[in-house]
């Protein structure tokens, strides 16, 4: 399996200089037993093309509702306060609730789906959001709407985590990056809609009806899950080749006798059983102690933080500085999101260049059926090759942005330096998710809850001071700061680029030892 080679190869030569693969072809794991040039290598994934691309629909629909329960209750916030007679405050502590909880629930949930599986997850999750939001549009209090609120969030927060899971699972490193990027084209575009629908439906039919639209579309993404996402995860299915239960398969391939998996399940690929362990939160804490993932999750944390706190304060300042009415403030995030859609689909492919051209800098040979072996690949210096302009042109337009709204010039201004930073940081975004899933592809969802951990407490420290700041030392110093921590982040990527390769190779036996346990 194309997967564990990544993970239990090692190599007795220093550094990944690719001199032997540049002398003689090199030899995997997967090639051992068969002896001979004509047997055809085993397939990473055995999904086609087309369910490749509904899947990837699928998760990023799923994906997209994490992010968009946040921003389509902003607008939602005076209405609530008046019709529930609390005070803002308390309102307020529905949201700090919110991301406790977003920040949490995925160490478990994350844990889970790498332990069982992608496919009852998600259903489990989804069923748990729906429910949360027709009890949301139905109560009337505020206690309800806290623990309500909560439900929510642990039915929303570990999809993102999820996907990443599932991208690892039918994706070849090779090809990882477009994958990665076309996923999270959903939930980088949710915090610019959501603003607009929150505030258009908070205004002319009701705040209750924020959570019914909610409740559809969870709804439909479920139904569909139902009916077509196929198990991906490895570690039940193998590369897709593994026979699976009836409980793996989609509602569509019971009904035809005839599943997705089946389709391909050629028996080529055995998973051993794993015993069933019980979700462990501290599992994804402990990723953090590997050098270069915590270096990978506080860049991306850093710059989740501050756009998080450019998105919160949006529609606050504009109102404030220009005068805008609340709709108006919600059509402000829309360049920010066309931004983060743009560049999310365009920095895949510019991952998937970078690895061509790092592979064919080394000398190495890539395989796009098989996978490559990641212990002789320099896997940071390809994801890495291409981010030190995005971390740069991001800090400049945060000062500028910053300075721009101080100054009070032409709205065009602010607007176009934030379509300028939201592209930047999600590329940002995407090269970081995708080399955390490159080095932990055994167990991707929970690298992924470990960063959501780290950016969820780092964004909630960033909104608790951010009004303090502004108040302080201005917007213009206030985002000016956000920029130079951002522009520091060029530290931990040089020396991931630089050192990340040299420590992986160092752990490659402990590697292997667990993986053999």
């Amino acid at each position: 399996m194309g997967v564990a080679v990544a993970e239990i190869e090692g190599s007795k030569e220093d550094g990944c200089t690719g001199n032997i693969a540049s002398k003689k072809p090199r030899l995997s794991l997967l090639d051992v037993p068969q002896l001979n040039d004509e047997a055809p290598s085993i397939p990473y994934s055995t999904f086609t093309k087309a369910q490749k691309c509904s899947i990837c629909f699928l998760i990023a629909f799923a994906a997209m509702f994490s992010p968009l329960s946040s921003f389509i209750y902003y607008p939602a916030i005076t209405s609530l306060s008046n019709d529930l007679h609390v005070s803002i405050e308390l309102i307020n502590l529905t949201i700090t609730s919110y991301m406790i909880v977003s920040g949490i629930a995925p160490a478990v949930i994350g844990d889970l789906a790498d332990i069982t599986g992608r496919r009852w997850i998600y259903i489990l999750t989804l069923l748990i959001y729906c429910a949360a939001n027709v009890g949301l549009a139905l109560q009337r209090s505020w206690p309800a709407l806290l623990v309500l609120r909560m439900v929510q969030s642990v039915g929303s927060s570990a999809t993102i985590s999820i996907a990443y899971g599932v991208v690892a699972d039918i994706s070849t490193p090779a090809e990882r990056g477009s994958f990665v990027g076309a996923v999270l084209a959903g939930p980088n575009v949710a915090p610019s809609l959501g603003p607009v629908l929150g505030g258009a439906l908070s205004q002319h039919v009701g705040w209750w009806w924020i959570f019914w639209l909610l409740a559809m579309l969870s709804a439909l993404c479920l139904l569909l899950i139902v009916v077509l996402l196929p198990e991906t995860s490895r570690l039940v299915v193998g590369n897709g080749s593994a026979e699976v239960g009836w409980h793996h398969k989609t509602a569509l391939a019971i009904i035809q006798r005839n599943s997705a998996n089946d389709d391909h399940s050629t028996g080529i690929e055995a998973v051993p059983k794993r015993k069933f362990r019980v979700p462990n939160p501290i599992t994804c804490l402990r990723l953090l102690f590997h050098r270069s993932t915590a270096l990978i999750v506080l860049v991306n944390g850093i710059f989740y933080m501050t756009y998080g706190c450019i998105q919160a304060s949006m529609s606050s300042l504009f109102i404030q500085l220009y005068g805008f009415n609340e709709l108006e403030a919600g059509l402000i995030y829309l360049p920010f999101g066309a931004g983060c859609a743009l560049a999310s689909f365009l920095s895949g492919h510019i991952m998937n260049w970078d690895y061509r051209r790092i592979a064919k800098d080394y000398g190495l040979v890539i395989d796009k059926v098989a996978g490559d072996d990641m212990s002789q690949f320099p896997i940071e210096k390809a994801r890495y090759r291409s981010i030190w302009l995005p971390v740069i042109i991001s800090s400049v337009c945060t000062v500028g942005y910053g300075w721009s709204l101080h100054t009070r010039t032409s709205v065009a201004v602010p607007l176009i330096l934030q379509f300028l930073i939201g592209a930047m940081i999600s590329v940002v975004f995407n090269m970081c998710g995708t080399l955390l899933v490159d080095l932990h592809p055994i167990s991707p969802a929970s690298a992924q809850a470990a960063l959501n951990i780290v950016r969820c407490s780092l964004s909630a420290g960033g909104l608790a001071v951010l009004q303090v700041v502004i108040d302080s030392v201005g917007v213009g110093w206030c985002f000016t700061i956000f920029a130079g921590l951002c522009f520091g982040m060029l530290l931990p990527v040089w020396v991931v680029h630089r050192y990340g390769s040299v420590w992986r190779k160092a752990t490659i036996p402990a590697r292997q030892h667990a993986n053999l346990q």
